[in-house]
């Protein structure tokens, strides 16, 4: 008997440790059947055959997601996939269905699977919440890392708030985020449009997850999405930035009219610096602020939040002929203030170079009043100059070209001598009457 019972336990570890390994690997398919993992939101078809997890898409559906019934925080996720045709796929990590958020909805971080030729596969969605946070214009060296019909290894490392995702060892998103901290990992057949679409294949094998012991890949310099306020992470660092607010001090801000900080109109809440809604009154009215230092080629990284209606925005290349005219990061809600129909062809809406050239956006891209926006100024040394929102290049051109001599003719500085061409000049923020604020300014000088 107590050789049986001897036998038995030694079969129930043997099954336990089935799908570990001794590297420290849990395998998360077991090549066989569909034990630990569930079926959520849309009625797309899941199974398996031949070793892999198999997802067959299905018209009048929604999204549909595979999820494990584990949920996970920090780990290493490595997955192999392989699309039948060309559609839009992904992997969810660190995701949740509640039944208080849109019905149970599964929502969270998701590596893309976007085989077309906007090609920013495993860069960063937030699924039904916040949208893109790493779209591959930030990185757009990683878009060829796709493999059209073959077998692609996405490679997930979530460790605290630092995320990264690799394709094919290829480098492509890194993220610094705390919104989900935990949740399951889930293999998505997207919904259809397009009913000819219906029965293609998209397969899974290989999937592993590693949750002890875990040390984070190298910084390889990529661009870095730091969505924590006022922080700067440890590859920003290695990359030159610096805090020009730090969600507490206004030390490297002054007056446009003296050298100190304004004594009203303006405000740090939260850690955030706020401009202060005056009304147009101008005894409540704070004045505009610029930077201390002053610097040349530069980057420069900011979030803003307007209020309806709002009119502000980010000045540089600041000369001698005033302490406020310069070229303008236009920062504006564009469906209330008026301003948004006036100069040329949209040039002086939310992005834009003010008054000389429009931004070109989509509207998804934008997050309108009393949410978060992310900019991004680049003027390199060669005077090439960009506007950046939530992850998106908006605009380009090169000051002191034909082309941006020309913009200038058509503007309201066509007078201003040598307007926007200073070498050197501090960082300017506007305050138009009404409250937006700011927080996790940063600068690199280049």
């Amino acid at each position: 008997m107590n050789k049986i019972l001897l036998l038995f336990s030694v079969v129930l570890l043997l099954s336990a440790c089935t799908n570990s390994s001794d590297d420290g690997w849990t395998e998360l398919f077991n090549g066989k059947d569909l034990t630990g993992w569930k079926q959520l939101n849309g009625e797309a078809k899941y199974n398996v055959s031949d070793g892999t997890i198999v997802g067959t898409t299905v018209a009048n559906t929604p999204n549909s997601f595979l999820v494990t019934e584990e949920n996970y925080s920090d780990f290493i996720l490595e997955v192999e996939m392989l699309l039948e045709d060309d559609f839009n796929s992904g992997i969810q990590f660190r995701s949740e269905s509640r039944p208080d958020y849109m019905d149970g909805r599964v929502h969270g971080y998701q590596c893309e699977v976007d085989p077309s030729d906007r090609a920013w596969s495993a860069g960063i969605y937030d699924e039904a919440r916040r949208g893109w946070l790493y779209p591959l214009e930030l990185n757009p060296d990683a878009r060829s890392a796709f493999k059209h019909g073959e077998w692609n290894k996405y490679r997930i490392e979530c460790i605290g708030t630092d995320i990264k995702t690799y394709l094919n060892d290829v480098q492509v998103a890194h993220l610094i985020d705390d919104m989900t901290t935990e949740g399951f990992i889930a293999l998505q057949v997207h919904s259809i449009n397009d009913e000819s679409m219906a029965g293609k294949n998209i397969r899974w094998k290989n999937i592993r997850i590693k949750t002890e012991n875990l040390e984070p890949s190298e910084n390889k310099g990529i661009y870095v999405v730091n969505m924590l306020p006022n922080q700067l992470s440890e590859a920003e660092e290695e990359k030159g930035f610096k805090l020009l607010f730090d969600g507490n001090s206004t030390e490297q801000w002054k007056s446009v009219k003296s050298e100190e900080f304004p004594s009203q109109g303006w405000e740090v809440k939260d850690g955030q610096l706020v401009v202060l809604a005056s009304g147009g009154d101008a005894e409540k009215r704070g004045g505009d602020i610029i930077t201390k230092e002053e610097f040349g080629a530069f980057e420069l990284k900011f979030d803003f939040m307007f209020t309806e209606g709002a009119n502000s925005g980010i000045k540089y290349g600041i000369g001698n002929n005033g302490p406020s005219i310069g070229l303008e990061y236009q920062i504006l809600d564009d469906e209330n203030h008026p301003d948004a129909k006036n100069g040329i062809q949209g040039n002086r809406t939310l992005a834009s170079l003010y008054d000389l050239i429009p931004a070109k956006k989509e509207g998804r891209f934008v997050n309108g009043p009393g949410k978060w926006n992310r900019g991004r100024i680049v003027l390199y040394p060669d005077g090439k100059a960009q506007h950046w929102l939530n992850g998106r290049k908006v605009v380009e051109y090169t000051r002191g070209s034909d082309e941006f001599k020309q913009y200038v003719v058509n503007s309201k500085f066509a007078d201003t001598e040598g307007f926007g061409m200073a070498e050197r000049g501090p960082v300017h923020i506007q305050e138009h009457n009404d409250e937006v604020h700011f927080r996790s300014i940063k600068i690199r000088e280049l």
